[in-house]
């Protein structure tokens, strides 16, 4: 079975019935991972693997610490075995790092899973921060006003993704120059 059929299958089982509207937010995810197939190359199928599998760390069946990026991480690590790299991109995508400082877990993700390639990351953000939780396309701008709205601005969620802000429109920026790069270099003179 090939990386993707895999992740695909995977994140349907753990998230469709329990959290189906996490499953279509991880479907819209994975598709803009496809959308940057011009940036990625030989990384493109790793990049929507990770995409689709993102957010399995919310499914009641994986949730031991609260924490969706670590419980999601640890279980394709361990029971799972899966490919490292995708492993690390779930670990730490969307900025888990600042969100498991405000949880108390950034030691243990720090130590557990090491970052992945900065370009990798920054485009898995990008993927995920301009996706709605309904699987449609949207600006970070919009989808950093959203998460706030829903989880309120005080909460763990509310107050990470408020320090996150800068890195998530930075990231966005780089992952749309790269796009904006290719897209010229593909251009017939």
């Amino acid at each position: 079975m090939g990386l993707t059929t895999w992740a695909y299958s995977l994140s349907e089982s753990l998230l469709s019935d329990p959290l189906p509207r996490r499953w279509v937010h991880s479907l819209g995810v994975a598709e803009r991972a496809r959308s940057l197939g011009p940036i990625l190359s030989a990384d493109a199928e790793l990049l929507e693997a990770a995409a689709v599998l993102h957010d399995i760390g919310y499914s009641p069946s994986l949730a031991t610490t609260g924490f969706h990026p670590l419980d999601g991480a640890r279980f394709l690590r361990d029971q799972e075995g899966a490919d490292e790299r995708v492993v690390r991109l779930v670990a730490h995508h969307s900025c888990a790092l600042l969100e498991a400082e405000e949880r108390g877990l950034r030691q243990e993700l720090e130590s557990e899973f090491e970052l992945e390639r900065p370009d990798l990351v920054d485009a898995l953000l990008f993927c995920d921060m301009t996706t709605t939780p309904d699987g449609l396309h949207t600006t970070p701008a919009r989808r950093l006003a959203e998460i706030v709205e829903r989880y309120g601005p005080d909460t763990i969620v509310g107050r990470f993704i408020q320090r996150a802000a800068p890195e998530i429109h930075a990231a966005a920026e780089r992952v749309e120059s790269r796009m904006a790069k290719a897209a010229a270099e593909d251009q017939p003179m």
